[in-house]
């Protein structure tokens, strides 16, 4: 008996002890409650042979103490002699859980809901071409130039905060992102499609440190820029009888102002190119202008590419889009 005691004394120290306990405490508190409502019914008047109510009382106290298990061996026999209605195999009466249990099944869902998220999240899909990354760093590098805004009107949109993806779409649609590129038929080198000596003509007002060279991704990307923002700016130069000589840009027509920005409204002063009065901020005016741009920056270029471009512009941040992908697939050089 000594050895099964302590055996039963260890399995009850375990998760489900405290159940057993508890249900013991519960079937002494619904005899107790019997018979006290026993008690009540058949207690008798005043003058009868029963004992007084404090006594018998008193006496159930005694004997619920003389029954009750003094010790965890008291307590295993008093398991024993009961039985334990918490293992109820023929009910169907599942055992509770444990709370541990729980937690760590609660955890392992949660895992399995991260892991099939960062799957989706991290499925490969239609991307730029892998130079369109390399490109923007060198746009990075290349903007940090303070002299790519046009003169005198000091346009920036080659390099702004949400507008700089025209570097990197011109380049990708007309040099493939190379900066080696060379076109036999134009003479034209690099990413910006302008021959040498007009890049050389450019690099000159950026204050490079070194003569202008068109195989150098940022000096020819600092080119591009300077070359956009004075397409859409216009610029002021010094003529040959050294009198200023105003050369006007696309924002100089109220026409177009009216295209990029809804009013054909203009701002005229001596000296200055004409620039539209309201900014172009809509998305339906940067496209118009991106399209303008890019048939004066391609000599010779059509309505049709000047449309592609600007599809691409107006998804810089969509690649999965099916017209950018059906735009990226037809051109002549798919690599890069």
């Amino acid at each position: 008996m000594i050895t099964t005691n302590k055996k039963i004394e260890n399995f009850i120290e375990n998760d489900d002890s405290w159940y057993s306990d508890l249900e013991l405490k519960v079937l002494d508190l619904e005899k107790e409650l019997t018979e006290w409502r026993e008690s009540r019914t058949r207690e008798p008047g005043p003058g009868s042979g029963s004992p007084p109510r404090r006594e018998r009382e008193m006496l159930r106290a005694r004997g619920r103490t003389q029954d009750e298990p003094r010790g965890s061996s008291e307590r295993a026999q008093a398991l024993i002699e009961r039985g334990r209605r918490t293992q109820r195999p023929r009910s169907g009466r599942r055992p509770r859980p444990g709370r541990g249990r729980t937690i760590a099944i609660g955890s392992a869902a949660g895992l399995v809901v991260l892991v099939i998220g960062a799957m989706i999240v991290l499925r490969n899909g239609p991307s730029w071409p892998p130079s369109v990354a390399t490109v923007k760093g060198e746009i990075a590098t290349a903007c940090q130039n303070p002299n790519v805004v046009s003169e005198p009107s000091q346009v920036n949109f080659a390099c702004g905060t949400d507008t700089s993806q025209i570097l990197w779409i011109f380049a990708l649609m007309t040099s493939n992102n190379d900066p080696g590129y060379a076109d036999a038929k134009t003479g034209r080198k690099g990413l910006e499609p302008i021959t040498p000596a007009q890049g050389g003509q450019i690099a000159w007002s950026l204050n490079l440190h070194h003569p202008y060279n068109p195989s150098s991704p940022v000096d020819s990307l600092a080119v591009a820029a300077r070359a956009i923002n004075n397409i859409i700016g216009g610029a002021t130069l010094t003529g040959a009888n050294g009198k200023p000589a105003v050369q006007p840009g696309l924002e100089s027509k109220p026409e177009n102002c009216a295209r990029y920005t809804g009013s054909p409204a203009i701002v005229a002063r001596a000296g200055f190119p004409s620039l539209c009065a309201s900014p172009v901020t809509t998305r339906e005016g940067q496209a118009a202008l991106v399209a303008d741009v890019y048939q004066k920056w391609m000599p010779g270029a059509g309505p049709v590419a000047a449309q592609n471009v600007s599809v691409l512009f107006q998804n810089a941040g969509n690649p999965g889009d099916p017209q950018v992908q059906a735009i990226l697939k037809a051109r002549p050089d798919r690599g890069g």
